[in-house]
């Protein structure tokens, strides 16, 4: 398994590259537009979503403590603030936030990983490039998420997502499966046995049939993300072995 090395100016780049280009496709649609990647929302349920997420980061992110915080509640929304308004208010907050948030500094999470900082700035990256394909295709576009944020989402899948137990579908899978990022020259092997996971690192494998593959997923890694997250069917990408097993890799 080859690992792609992101960093928090990595995330914070893709962040200023994504969030405008979110704003800008939100802008573009009706409030009411449905948003066909995310049966049942419209573009103003989007995003405000998505300013939610900002606004609730931004009050425990760079507090010091790892106590879970209070989930964040509607009623609390600024009364007749159009959605976009709030949106770009919790980026620009957020934004201001990650510009000098220390990544080894105390934080919650919700997932096994280790409570620090440095989790938000990557786990909101991914969301916001998503929700900006998401956005993009409400109005038909939907340009691919960047190569190698991309391949570091899938990353995000595969050693946050899936061991913490954040399967689209519950169920017992066996076997190995081969994603390949074809544009990021990057490879992933990743063991299922019922509902457990672990993620392969076939430099340090031993014997020859531990990381044979009932399946393999071969794609750009901005498709293979995009069907992890549910956007697209794996038939979008090349597929060859046991294609049962994909179901089991789904989060969203």
């Amino acid at each position: 398994m080859s690992r792609l090395h992101a960093t928090k100016d990595f995330w914070i780049g893709a962040l200023r590259v994504d969030g405008p280009a979110f704003a800008a496709a939100v802008a573009e649609a009706p409030p009411e537009t449905p948003v066909l990647s995310c049966p049942g929302w419209t573009v103003a349920d989007l995003t405000l979503h998505l300013a939610g997420l900002y606004h609730w980061v931004h009050s425990f992110a760079g507090s010091g403590d790892t106590a879970q915080p209070a989930r964040p509640n509607a009623a609390d929304r600024p009364a007749g603030v159009p959605p976009l308004q709030l949106w770009q208010h919790g980026y620009d907050q957020l934004m201001t936030l990650f510009d000098t948030l220390d990544p080894e500094a105390p934080a919650w999470n919700p997932m096994p990983q280790p409570k620090k900082a440095g989790f938000w700035p990557r786990r909101v990256a991914h969301e916001t490039a998503v929700h900006r394909w998401d956005a993009q295709l409400a109005i038909a576009a939907g340009d691919p998420i960047e190569t190698k944020l991309a391949a570091d989402g899938v990353g995000e899948v595969l050693d946050t997502w899936l061991p913490a137990g954040r399967r689209h579908t519950r169920g017992q899978w066996q076997g190995v499966v081969h994603l390949t990022a074809t544009d990021a020259a990057q490879d992933w092997y990743l063991r299922m046995r019922g509902e457990g996971v672990a993620l392969l690192d076939t430099a340090t494998v031993f014997g020859h049939d531990d990381h044979h593959a009932r399946v393999q997923v071969t794609g750009s890694a901005s498709d293979l993300l995009l069907a992890l997250w549910g956007r697209i069917s794996f038939d979008a990408l090349g597929v060859v072995g046991d294609r049962s097993l994909l179901e089991g890799l789904r989060v969203g």
